[in-house]
């Protein structure tokens, strides 16, 4: 597989059908065309894509939180079945995480499925900790929720953690021959 650049862009009304595309793929549905639109027209809502213009597949992850006080509860994070173990979530949560530094947050927080190991392992490399769990979270099949939290994002030892994040990210996805260009 030849692969090229990765364009990191905030998503746009441009891109909402690529969007809805993926979030079929990854969650057969689970916002709607109008729960995304709502998504760009709020002021407190954060939507990355991870684009590939080379791609037959052209937003290949895409990551959301909503700014809530201090905090950025992380909504989404999907990576196309195609796409994954490539690095792109990483690359994808990397980002949140650095945007919600830039805007001054000061913790994130998210909803993991219980069963979704890989989805936790990735979480727990960034430093999320179990704070807690939703019982029959998910309605589709009644599954249980983790809650994880990753605190101290304004502390100065979170700067130096981002680095390492990036460098490891970006090895990561120069594996599978991807960089990527920040739009």
């Amino acid at each position: 597989m030849i692969n090229d650049r990765l364009e990191l862009k905030s998503i746009t009304a441009d891109d909402l059908g690529a969007v809805v595309e993926l979030d079929q793929a990854c969650f057969s549905g689970l916002w709607t065309l109008d729960a995304y639109k709502r998504e760009l027209d709020s002021p407190n809502s954060v939507l990355l894509g991870l684009f590939a213009p080379l791609s037959k597949v052209k937003l290949l992850a895409m990551g959301c939180f909503w700014s809530i006080l201090e905090e950025a509860h992380i909504t989404i994070l999907a990576v196309h079945p195609q796409y994954q173990r490539q690095g792109l979530g990483q690359a994808i949560l990397y980002f949140l995480l650095k945007t919600a530094y830039e805007l001054g947050l000061e913790r994130a927080t998210l909803e993991v499925r219980v069963s979704n190991k890989a989805a936790i392992s990735l979480y727990q490399k960034f430093g999320f900790k179990t704070a807690g769990q939703r019982r029959r979270y998910y309605k589709n099949n009644d599954e249980d929720a983790l809650i994880l939290w990753l605190g101290n994002i304004q502390y100065p030892e979170f700067q130096d953690t981002l680095e390492k994040l990036r460098i490891k990210m970006s090895d990561r996805l120069n594996l599978y021959n991807w960089s990527i260009v920040d739009c």
